[in-house]
C-alpha cells in the first residue's frame, strides 16, 4: 500500500487547513487509516484515526477541532483542521493502522504562526 499526504501550509492561529491522503495499491475500504504528526524534537503521535467501518478516534488535544473522514470512491482520507494552534505545527503523515513501515512517505508540513 502507498499513501501520499498533501495539503499542508502556513496559517495563522485560528485558521483552517484540510489535508488529503491518497491511498493506492490496496482497497481503501478494507483499511483503517490514521493521521500522525511529528513536531520538531518530539516523537511521532497518532492524532486521528478512522476504521474501515467509519468509526473515528482523536487524541485529546485535537478533539472538537479536527475531523477525519474518508471517501472510498476517491481512495482518499481527509483531515479537516480548524481552530489551529501553534502547538499543531508539525509534519503530518498518513498511514494504515497498524502502520506500514515502508508507507510513511514525506508527509506534509503544517506551520501555525502569527
Amino acid at each position: 500500500v502507498q499513501l501520499q499526504a498533501s495539503g499542508g501550509g502556513s496559517v495563522q492561529p485560528g485558521g483552517s487547513l484540510r489535508l488529503s491522503c491518497v491511498v493506492s495499491g490496496f482497497p481503501l475500504d478494507r483499511l483503517s487509516i490514521g493521521w500522525f504528526r511529528q513536531a520538531p524534537g518530539k516523537e511521532r503521535e497518532l492524532v486521528a484515526a478512522i476504521t474501515s467501518g467509519g468509526s473515528t478516534n482523536y487524541v485529546d488535544s485535537v478533539k472538537g477541532r479536527f475531523t477525519i473522514s474518508r471517501d472510498n470512491a476517491k481512495n482518499t482520507v481527509y483531515l479537516q483542521m480548524n481552530s489551529l494552534k501553534p502547538g499543531d505545527t508539525a509534519v503530518y503523515y498518513c498511514n494504515a493502522i497498524p502502520p506500514k513501515s515502508r508507507a510513511w512517505g514525506q508527509g506534509t508540513e503544517v506551520t501555525v504562526s502569527s
